[in-house]
């Protein structure tokens, strides 16, 4: 079988083999080990690489470059105009060669794969929509029409779209999906932390405007100041990182933030065995994978209501909704912190749940769509 994926996420090639975001390729990798031969169709850059990054391990791929683009500047609209025909052009052969047809979404190249798609109704296809499916979500219109397309069985068809959640209004091309980290031989005993000691709490993912990874610092600073002996470590790199690095000095957090960078995976491990508490006061997600692989330690997330997020805590029977309203916030975790047995009951009901998910069971699934 020749199974074409087509993605925005970028590439870099070293030493005949492509590097791109870890999680992504090491999902990837899972399809791969059910197919002959593999087609990557993604935009192409030169960039250094770092543990957060990860290569195929199929023996037959075959690269081909497209061309990254935005409408977001004037700039980038021009050069748009110029990108769209050429990797229209690249992705439909891509896909004519291809038996089974996969697309990441949503973005640009989705969008793009997603109109292309149509050209060939008998192809097996799958999509994976990474982001929020929530159809009442605000998001760019170029997203909405990516959702709109996949959920119709009219214009795509073959199709078995991934989505993240349960929703009202789903065509029978959607299947509710996962993302899974871990392996079931990796799963272990790990009794929930006691909270009658110093409180530690972390912050794994970009630093981004739009995770809010100054929330959670603003919130340990709250709870230091409410008598609740905490520290926050927080894994992970980006463009606000030298803004938290500002605030932390000028606030004098030294003591109890530390921000501690990109980290390899077991060293990530290590931090949820150890931590109480996970932040991710994110303004939008899809399936966020540090909420789960924090809920397979005993970690209890402490997360905002976005996309699948509530169905993942079930509604705050495993883990904490975050209102965005620091004293609010503060108050359920201080109290939460105070409660050893109610932490126990969130913790352990959030580890039997994420423990469901394995990569085992994701291969499984992954063999059945391709079959």
């Amino acid at each position: 079988m020749i199974f074409c994926i087509l993605t925005h996420v970028d590439h870099t090639e070293q030493n005949g083999k492509y590097f791109a975001y870890a999680p992504y390729v090491n999902e990837m990798n899972l399809w791969g080990e059910h197919v002959d031969k593999m087609i990557v169709v993604a935009p192409k850059n030169d960039f250094s690489i770092s543990p957060i990054h990860a290569s195929y391990v199929n023996p037959n791929l075959s690269f081909k470059s497209i061309q990254a683009f935005n409408l977001v500047s004037l700039t980038g609209i021009f050069r748009t105009i110029f990108a769209i025909p050429f990797n229209c052009w690249v992705i439909f052969w891509a896909m004519k060669k291809a038996d089974h047809i996969h697309l990441r979404c949503p973005g640009n190249i989705g969008l793009l794969a997603c109109l292309v798609q149509i050209l060939f109704p008998n192809k097996r296809k799958t999509a994976k929509y990474a982001g929020n499916w929530d159809p009442n979500a605000k998001q760019p219109w170029t997203y909405r029409l990516q959702k709109k397309l996949l959920n119709n069985t009219f214009l795509t068809r073959n199709m078995t779209v991934l989505v993240y959640g349960d929703w009202e209004g789903n065509s029978k091309n959607s299947k509710s999906f996962f993302t899974a980290t871990y392996s079931e031989n990796e799963i272990k005993e790990t009794p929930p932390r006691n909270t009658n000691q110093l409180i530690h709490a972390l912050f794994v993912g970009t630093l981004s405007s739009g995770k809010q990874p100054l929330y959670a610092i603003q919130c340990v600073e709250q709870l230091q100041a409410m008598g609740c002996q905490i520290q926050l470590d927080m894994y992970g790199e980006g463009a606000e990182r030298n803004k938290l690095e500002q605030y932390i000095s000028d606030i004098n957090l030294h003591d109890f933030v530390h921000l501690r960078g990109n980290q390899s995976r077991n060293d990530l491990i290590d931090a949820y065995q150890n931590s109480h508490f996970l932040f991710l006061p994110s303004l939008s997600e899809g399936w966020p994978k540090a909420v789960a692989e924090a809920m397979f330690w005993g970690c209890v997330p402490l997360a905002t209501k976005v996309s699948c997020v509530p169905q993942m805590v079930d509604f705050g029977k495993r883990g904490v909704l975050l209102t965005g309203i620091i004293q609010n916030d503060t108050k359920i975790i201080f109290d939460l912190a105070s409660d050893q047995k109610k932490y126990f009951e969130l913790a352990t009901s959030a580890m039997e749940w994420s423990r469901k998910f394995t990569i085992e069971r994701m291969q499984s699934e992954i063999k059945q769509l391709l079959s």
